[in-house]
């Protein structure tokens, strides 16, 4: 029991990966998705009046009219995926989570909007078909490591046409630099967010080199059971950031400081990009 526990609280290597995989979880992918839909709620989704201000401003950006055909990566329950749907755009949406693509086609379907829908993993994605723009959006790609980085940048611009346009953004140096290591406990014996059953949760915080910061839940249930999360961020300079993204073969056609067109201040929590194949 000392050996397991001791395996079980040991600090990750960086990057290291989970067995469990939370989105894909019955009951946690439930409570995601209530997180997703909560309207004022910034965690799983931003609030949705931030959504709606940010797909205006992606419509303006990048019109419809010019880049018809949308792929929208880690769609979620299709938040944004339904805003571009009715700003004009062919939608393709792509997620892991079943749950949430589940919840997606059914809630288009209800609006009479046409979205086409995948329950896949982005980084092993192969249509055969280009698009004229795509959009990765919330942080996901900081999430990556950076030989998945790579792969996801080599995948969105085999997937665009020649001229094809690619929004995301990331968390910047001064998220790194906010961002505080700690540890706390919290007790659920009614059970809550990361299991039906009571349960105790510790939280970690941990900082990295290279600027990659981890957000680790351990869970230990009642009946023994124990589950790892690990929620990684990989923060960016722009020159860093900028680097990187010309490597993978893509010009820089614009830079904010939000995925709504916020002009880009160094000291911003985020870094949005939109670039061209």
């Amino acid at each position: 029991m000392q050996t397991d526990f001791l395996r079980l609280f040991k600090k990750p290597l960086l990057y290291e990966r989970t067995e469990s995989v939370f989105w894909d979880d019955d009951h946690i992918s439930a409570q995601l998705l209530q997180a997703h839909l909560d309207p004022s709620f910034e965690g799983a989704s931003r609030p949705h009046a931030f959504i709606e201000r940010s797909a205006e401003w992606i419509g303006r950006t990048v019109p419809p009219e010019t880049y018809p055909a949308l792929l929208d990566l880690g769609c979620g329950p299709g938040l944004y995926a339904e805003k571009f749907a009715q700003g004009g755009y062919r939608v393709t949406g792509v997620d892991c989570s079943r749950r949430s693509i589940e919840y997606a086609a059914k809630s288009a379907a209800e609006k009479g909007l046409h979205i086409r829908y995948l329950s896949e993993d982005y980084l092993h994605l192969s249509l055969r078909e280009t698009f004229d723009f795509a959009a990765m959006i919330y942080c996901d790609y900081g999430a990556l490591s950076a030989n998945e980085r790579r792969t996801l940048l080599q995948i969105v611009h085999r997937h665009l046409r020649p001229g094809g346009r690619f929004l995301f953004d990331v968390f910047s140096d001064a998220a790194y630099a906010a961002f505080r290591e700690k540890t706390t406990w919290e007790v659920c014996p009614d059970g809550g967010f990361w299991s039906a059953d009571g349960y105790v949760a510790l939280c970690r915080h941990e900082k990295y080199p290279e600027h990659v910061t981890l957000e680790q839940t351990i869970v230990l249930t009642g009946q023994g059971a124990a589950g790892r999360y690990h929620i990684w961020n990989t923060c960016f300079s722009r020159e860093a950031l900028i680097s990187e993204v010309q490597e993978g073969g893509f010009q820089v056609k614009g830079i904010c400081s939000d995925v709504a067109g916020a002009p880009y201040r160094e000291e911003s929590p985020v870094i949005a990009l939109l670039l061209e194949k």
